[in-house]
């Protein structure tokens, strides 16, 4: 037997011309392991990536059959019997099914590929992104099997479909359509086998990713995709008639079509009293309309309508910007801009510091900057209740829109006033009515609350 990554006699002096070409198409790699092996009966070739494969299910699965207890008729039983041995008649692929992690075997003239990819993952994960007080805390895994075994064993309804796919030409990623035969928009399945077909794709290693390129839209200004981590969540959207894409090495999947109450929905809301969640609801919408407008309502208020308030706050607000020596615009960019450093800081920084070294930073930088008279302290007030009220938004890619957003408003606050401000929550308003995820209104209610819906899939 050759050993694995070394120089092979069969390779380099004719040998088998199947494992010749393949290590020619290979481009002869060192990490590649081409052996031949002879039990005295017969000789098997085989071509794989060590680092790919499980070494340890490829002795058990093969090499210990073929040659401490090999039986012909039994070893041909097993070929044919064994799931994980696949008989290649197109052999135009054996490059392919090798970069995937399989073995390539040839035996008697006939070529298998033998599935034996290494798991690294044996587990589930747990929720670190989307955390629930109640319910489940597993989360999906980077391995598609798991996830797949998390999402059957929830929905184990027989109704349920899934497709396997592959995209990326240089990725190769395995992919699974998961949805509900009964309850799925047949218009909605077909227009993603469309995107998906008409995609041109190289890489595919996350959910978002995937999710940008089969958006339809090239720059929404909303995500049309949702992206989660939680089974429970894709349970529940799998009743309501969505789609979900699962991908081999991300811990997210994708879920289609979506409308703008899907990201303002938290699992907790299904687990907590009713007149609870829709406090929790009330409060998140709140939250929204604060972080959105309040940045732009100070500029405007303070620089063109003072006359809003009651005359005690109006002199409140002046006294505090007495010391301030720009207008009101320079002073909230200065303090967004803080804020906003803050919040990536806390993200990019290592996971046990980051929170501390975000809070100390806030607090030290805002009483700072108000006592050198750089901003006025309601402006420290209207900071810190745009900042909180972005992070109550329960999805973050929703929430990386509206903070994106609430420059908008800003921008014309400065050159229009309050007039600005409400003109534009309008034209936001019919920007969104607008925005279509695989043809559904983005603005429509929740599918399993559509009583409709059905009569229109059917």
């Amino acid at each position: 037997m050759a050993a694995c990554g070394q120089p092979n006699g069969n390779r380099r002096n004719g040998g088998f011309h199947l494992l010749n070409r393949l290590v020619a198409e290979l481009n002869d790699p060192d990490d590649l392991c081409s052996e031949t092996i002879d039990n005295g009966y017969w000789t098997m070739e085989l071509v794989y990536f060590p680092a790919l494969c499980d070494e340890a299910f490829i002795k058990d699965g093969l090499l210990v059959p073929f040659s401490y207890r090999f039986d012909p008729d039994e070893f041909r039983r097993m070929l044919k019997a064994n799931p994980k041995f696949v008989k290649q008649d197109d052999r135009s692929d054996l490059k392919k099914h090798v970069l995937q992690g399989k073995v390539i075997l040839s035996l008697e003239g006939t070529v298998y590929s033998f599935d034996a990819i290494r798991k690294l993952i044996t587990k589930p994960d747990t929720a670190q992104v989307e955390t629930a007080l109640q319910g489940p805390y597993s989360a999906l895994a980077e391995d598609l099997d798991i996830n797949l075994y998390l999402i059957r064993s929830s929905y184990n309804d027989s109704s349920l479909a899934i497709e396997y796919r592959r995209l990326g030409d240089i990725s190769n990623t395995r992919i699974s359509l998961v949805y509900d035969k009964k309850l799925v928009n047949e218009s909605v399945r077909k227009e993603l086998d469309r995107r998906l077909s008409a995609a041109d794709l190289k890489l595919v290693q996350a959910a978002g990713e995937l999710g940008k390129k089969i958006a339809g839209s090239k720059r929404p200004l909303f995500p049309l995709t949702l992206v989660t981590e939680r089974p429970d969540r894709i349970t529940m959207l799998l009743k309501r008639g969505k789609i979900v894409i699962v991908i081999d090495g991300s811990r997210f999947a994708l879920v289609l079509p979506v409308c703008f109450s899907d990201f303002m929905h938290a699992m907790d809301d299904e687990y907590e009293m009713f007149w609870m969640s829709r406090a929790l609801l009330l409060l998140r919408y709140l939250s929204l309309f604060l972080t959105l407008t309040l940045p732009a309502a100070y500029i405007s208020i303070v620089s063109y309508n003072p006359e809003i308030f009651r005359v005690q706050l109006t002199l409140s607000i002046a006294g505090s910007r007495l010391v301030v020596p720009y207008p009101s615009f320079i002073e909230v960019f200065i303090m967004l801009f803080m804020i906003e450093a803050l919040t990536e800081a806390s993200l990019r920084l290592p996971r046990y510091i980051g929170s501390t070294a975000a809070t100390v930073g806030g607090l030290i930088l805002g009483q700072a900057v108000q006592q050198a008279g750089l901003v006025s302290s309601i402006m420290i007030i209207v900071t810190s209740v745009v900042a909180i009220s972005n992070f109550v938004i329960p999805n973050s890619t929703f929430s990386y829109a509206i903070r994106f957003a609430k420059y908008i408003f800003v921008a014309a606050a400065i050159f229009f006033g309050t007039v600005g401000v409400v003109v534009t929550f309008f034209m936001l308003v019919v920007y969104v009515s607008g925005l279509r995820s695989f043809g559904e209104p983005y603005l429509t209610l929740p599918l399993a609350k559509n009583k409709g819906f059905k009569q229109k899939a059917g």
